[in-house]
């Protein structure tokens, strides 16, 4: 081993899987043997490295060398010049948007930069299919302190001390939930993970089970003995398959060691942990429906109290985490309450995992101290808008949170906070929206998911859900009304008062927050017949301003129905008889030439826009 002189970590999750890392993996592996370095050099695939729109990812320790969408073409380059001729290939490396300069360490990268891992700490360091490697991090040294040296009670108390809120979306105390199932009677008890995760956009949940399985078990131990639980299920959906594999192999490596089973560590406690493969319901998210999901039972919320504390799974004393939670657990247990408490705020102490996504220039997976301002997460670590464009809101809490205008993106994101603004923190879905985005058509669309993904059970999610989706549909169609403002509103407020569980509940937020936001907009489509971003194509018109256009044909030669006509270096003109409104010129252009207006401004005589 002493003969090893660089350490190379490809990300093997999902996104970079998608995109040709085996291959990759494969291709270096080969260049190594060819060049006599595979005694010297090591390959290993890690999970998901968090920079996901930059893989495939490489980095080379111990130098800290980040490579970024390395494909099987570029090794036999990268082999030659950074471990034959010693020369980093900086064509490979990360540069910053609108800078040529490479940045080459990947801890000097604004993505990485200004979070802090706690949830993700071994995030691309390790293989997560080799619970070697994860022992070596200190892995399972808090289950075997929490096993050996405390009580139930020393547990609850080091989890209520920290603060620590459940990172499932709801964010209610976990050593309070664990305390109530601890004075539960009786002789079986249940440990659950939520690793469903349905949040469009969101992958929190499913990095960390592919890049750190054995974190997930680890914290499930731990809070099996606070509780008393003997048995265990991880809840994860059918559609991880990558996750699946990781978990399974975890928990065999983790029976194989003594770990899970009977008498664990030799201390008389026992715990059984198995998957149970979730069919895709997003109401599955809901601890009660969960839980009549791993009964055989049709995924479908019940009335609380009795909470699952008391009686849950098959109505026995249950706990319920979701991952993030969990990952939290081993770190609080070996390092103190305390510790954890150093970073966040008061009433929201630690860390959050976000899955940034949508507008920014960098998209991935995120770690950052909790009461981190909003502004900081999309424009440091974010790295900005996507194109120049200009940042209109963020989307927080998925299809139950809300749109949140940047005149509070210094809002520091705490629970309290967020939902001050009318979103939620949620399990941590983040989508940017730039001036592209059309607010009423966002609020539509999560309506539209919220409305099909309602189990049915109770009336006002059932019904009230699907008569706002209509209003906003009427509204994005040209059939709205003064009066479908107020309506929407007073009907939103009506859900979330009668709902049965937390899917109707907050289903109302991203139409709500929008109109308290964004209510011009739904104005203007109501009255003027104008979507200004130019998404609701039933309220638009595209046509080229004379003075802006700068005559590069480039609008007409991606127009996909040659609707676009005019000569080089002279300005173009848009036939409304053949524009099928597809955007593609509004995309495209780079002088702002192309315009929308209201869908009647001309008159149908006219076949050309001539402005």
């Amino acid at each position: 081993m002493d003969k090893i002189r660089s350490n190379i970590m490809l990300c093997g999750g999902t996104g970079c899987i998608a995109s040709g890392s085996l291959k990759a993996r494969d291709a270096l592996v080969e260049e190594l043997k060819k060049h006599d370095l595979a005694d010297e050099i090591t390959v290993t695939l890690t999970g998901c490295n968090g920079f996901c729109a930059q893989g495939p990812i490489m980095i080379v320790y111990p130098e800290d060398i980040f490579y970024e969408k390395i494909t099987s073409d570029n090794i036999p380059l990268l082999v030659e010049e950074h471990f034959v001729k010693g020369r980093p290939v900086e064509k490979f490396m990360y540069k910053e948007p609108e800078k040529k300069s490479a940045v080459p360490i990947m801890n000097e990268i604004p993505f990485f930069k200004h979070q802090v891992l706690r949830a993700l700490r071994n995030k691309g360091l390790i293989d997560p299919e080799k619970i070697e490697e994860y022992i070596a991090r200190d892995g399972y040294m808090a289950a075997a302190k929490a096993l050996t040296e405390m009580t139930p009670g020393d547990i609850v108390e080091v989890m209520k001390d920290s603060g620590l809120r459940g990172r499932g979306g709801a964010g209610f105390p976990t050593g309070l939930k664990w305390e109530f199932c601890a004075r539960s009677q009786g002789n079986l008890k249940y440990i659950l993970c939520n690793g469903d995760e349905g949040d469009p956009g969101a992958f929190m949940d499913r990095s960390v089970m592919e890049a750190d399985p054995h974190v997930v078990l680890e914290g499930m131990i731990i809070a099996a003995k606070a509780i008393g639980a003997s048995r265990g299920y991880i809840y994860v959906r059918a559609e991880y398959p990558l996750a699946v594999e990781r978990l399974q192999k975890a928990i065999d490596q983790a029976n194989e060691y003594g770990l899970l089973g009977e008498n664990i560590l030799g201390t008389g406690f026992n715990l059984d942990i198995e998957l149970y493969l979730g069919a895709g319901a997003f109401v599955c998210g809901e601890e009660t429906a969960l839980m009549r999901s791993i009964e055989g039972k049709r995924g479908m919320p019940i009335p609380r109290p009795p909470f699952p504390a008391q009686k849950g799974l098959w109505e026995k004393p249950t706990v319920l985490n979701n991952v993030e939670t969990y990952a939290n657990i081993p770190q609080i247990i070996l390092n103190g309450a305390d510790w954890f408490k150093s970073l966040g705020t008061e009433k929201s102490t630690g860390t959050k995992v976000f899955a940034l996504t949508g507008a920014v220039n960098n998209i991935g997976l995120i770690e950052v101290p909790m009461g981190i301002p909003l502004r900081t997460i999309i424009f440091d670590i974010g790295g900005g808008i996507k194109k120049g464009r200009i940042f209109k809101a963020v989307q927080l809490g998925g299809p139950s949170g809300g749109c949140i205008p940047e005149d509070h993106l210094e809002t520091p994101v705490t629970y309290e906070d967020i939902m001050n603004t009318g979103a939620i923190v949620g399990s941590g879905g983040m989508v940017v929206m730039d001036d592209s985005n059309c607010m009423v058509n966002v609020a539509r669309f999560f309506l539209d998911f919220t409305t099909d993904e309602s189990c049915g059970k109770c009336s006002p999610c059932r019904i009230g859900t699907k008569v706002m989706k209509d209003k906003l549909v009427d509204i994005t169609e040209g059939r709205g009304k003064e009066e479908d403002i107020e309506l929407l509103e007073d009907l939103a407020h009506d859900i979330i008062s009668t709902s049965l569980c937390g899917l109707g509940q907050t289903a109302p937020n991203p139409v709500l927050t929008t109109i308290k936001y964004f209510r011009q907009e739904y104005e203007e489509h109501i009255r003027q017949g104008w979507c200004k971003a130019g998404v609701c194509t039933k309220l638009s018109t595209f046509y080229i301003d004379e003075e802006a256009c700068k005559g590069c044909t480039l609008c007409a030669r991606s127009c996909p129905q040659q609707a676009i006509t005019g000569e080089k270096k002279k300005p173009h003109h848009i036939n409304q008889e053949l524009c099928i409104k597809c955007r593609t010129c509004y995309e495209k252009c780079k002088f702002g030439a192309v315009k929308v207006g209201p869908v009647n401004m001309f008159e149908k005589k006219d076949k050309e826009v001539k402005v």
